[in-house]
């Protein structure tokens, strides 16, 4: 690494721990900004029947306000990682911010369906360049072992429970202003952190010797995911055998490939093998795919649970995950902060993902006389653990250790795995759970009870094989993992090996 890369990539953290207050409200503005990344993936799915009715679209349309973000969100964000090491975090940061805001404010104010569609696809686009500046800019704030494992944390936490968040959230704002504060409530969100950019990340975070941007890379790359990402979508409403479907699909695997083959070939590659080669952050990575592909099964069937045989509310329906997101922050904040950089990943990452495993087969016992307390509870709570330890330490051995002028690349990808798992596991699950609805329904009549009866088998079959990715997830990372702690996030303390 020349001495120019390594001064200016690493201006900011300096700069972050300048102070101790300082360093800390940056952590809280970066979390904010992530909280309004990752909730935007969930929190319009409750306002749709409210926006439907308001706007008039078809119910073929409405798939496509989830799916135009989604699309563009994770199509993008390599070159939007790529961006920020081109032009400096801060700077991709505050644009980001600035776009998003404007983005959502043209949602909100929407008056027929191709403008609230085009908003969320500009929210996408903006949101793949704040995305990565996000962890890029926690990357290079917190370097002290100690410290790094209680941002990571959190910033973990948030992560983890940004769905569960958007749909409390969305469920109270649809229920008790309107619809339209759904995406409204990112601009109050984004001018509080963007006053908090400007006031508190000072300096300069960009190398004085900028490489090139990797152009053909770039293209290569966002056709691959945007086929990958439409491809799965498709799968979702219309079926695999769809030329729609496959079609897609096979075409993101070969471009994909192609940019993975040209990686290797360019003179300032938009993604260097180096990052993917690394076996800690390949380990993370492949963690970070199969959470993204697994825990959708909680969100979306349990959703469904909830509100048709529970008759729950929108309000009542994001209440209820609250078990959840209070699991993910007790193992992320506190549980990260004293094991992460103790504790073996070898451990931490397999253990966190053998809990969800567990929480989710005992989803399965779900029936039409279950209960809240005693049937959900439980497995919400214990699935939140899991998810807390996860997160926070693939996520942080995700972006350990990269070469300052990688950071951006890096965190992309950490970006880039989880939205590709979780449109994988979307698709893959929700074909899963219609095919035993369908399996149940064969040969009966169907009444009410029967079509009821017929959920409940859907949602068990999709959780069984959620628990399955988790378990295989698991023996992957207890495989893939090294021994030990890594020295990016070792202390003084005991270490605990495998």
């Amino acid at each position: 690494m020349s001495t120019s890369t390594a001064t200016g990539a690493t201006a900011v953290s300096a700069q972050g721990r300048g102070g101790s207050r300082h360093r800390w409200l940056v952590l809280g503005m970066i979390a904010l900004a992530q909280l309004m990344v990752v909730l935007d993936a969930t929190i319009v799915n409750i306002a749709l029947p409210s926006a439907q009715q308001d706007l008039g679209f078809s119910n073929d349309s409405r798939q496509w306000i989830v799916t135009a973000y989604s699309l563009a969100f994770g199509s993008l964000l390599l070159i939007g990682g790529r961006i920020g090491d081109f032009f400096g975090y801060r700077l991709t940061f505050t644009v980001g911010l600035v776009g998003f805001a404007a983005a959502s404010a043209l949602g909100g104010a929407a008056g027929n369906f191709e403008v609230l569609v085009t908003a969320r696809a500009l929210q996408g686009v903006f949101g793949a360049l704040v995305a990565p500046a996000c962890l890029s800019l926690l990357n290079l704030t917190f370097t002290e072992p100690r410290e790094r494992a209680k941002a990571f944390g959190i910033y973990g936490a948030v992560a983890g429970m940004g769905a569960a968040v958007g749909l409390l959230l969305g469920g109270l704002l649809t229920q008790h202003l309107d619809w339209r504060w759904c995406l409204f409530v990112n601009v109050a969100i984004a001018v509080p952190v963007l006053a908090g950019a400007l006031a508190l990340l000072k300096g300069n975070d960009r190398a004085d010797e900028r490489p090139a941007l990797d152009v053909a890379g770039a293209l290569l790359v966002t056709a691959g995911l945007f086929s990958v990402v439409y491809g799965f979508a498709n799968a979702e409403t219309k079926d695999w055998g769809h030329p729609g479907t496959w079609g897609f699909l096979a075409a993101g695997v070969v471009l994909l490939a192609a940019f993975a083959w040209w990686q290797t070939r360019a003179a300032h590659p938009l993604l260097p093998m180096r990052i993917l080669l690394d076996r800690d952050r390949a380990a993370s990575f492949l963690s970070l795919l199969v959470a993204g592909a697994a825990m959708f099964a909680v969100f979306l069937f349990l959703t469904y649970y909830l509100q048709q045989n529970l008759a729950y509310n929108p309000v009542k329906t994001g209440e209820a995950f609250l078990p959840m997101v209070a699991g993910i922050m007790i193992t992320a904040v506190g549980g990260n902060a004293l094991l992460g950089p103790r504790v073996s990943p070898k451990i931490l990452v397999p253990a966190g993902m053998a809990l969800a495993a567990v929480a989710l087969a005992m989803l399965t016992r779900l029936d039409m006389d279950s209960h809240y307390a005693s049937d959900i509870l439980p497995p919400l709570f214990l699935m939140g653990l899991g998810m807390g330890v996860l997160f926070s330490s693939a996520m942080s051995l995700g972006t350990a250790g990269v070469d300052p002028a990688d950071a951006g690349a890096a965190s992309a990808s950490v970006n880039v795995v989880q939205q590709v798992g979780g449109s994988i596991g979307t698709a893959l699950l929700s074909t899963i759970a219609a095919r035993a609805a369908e399996s149940y329904l064969e040969g009966k009549r169907p009444s009410p009870q029967v079509l009821a009866q017929a959920g409940i088998e859907s949602y068990s079959a999709a959780f069984w094989w959620a628990a399955g990715l988790f378990a295989v997830g698991a023996l992957i990372a207890a495989v893939l993992y090294r021994r030990g702690v890594p020295e990016a996030a070792r202390t003084q303390g005991p270490v605990v090996h495998m």
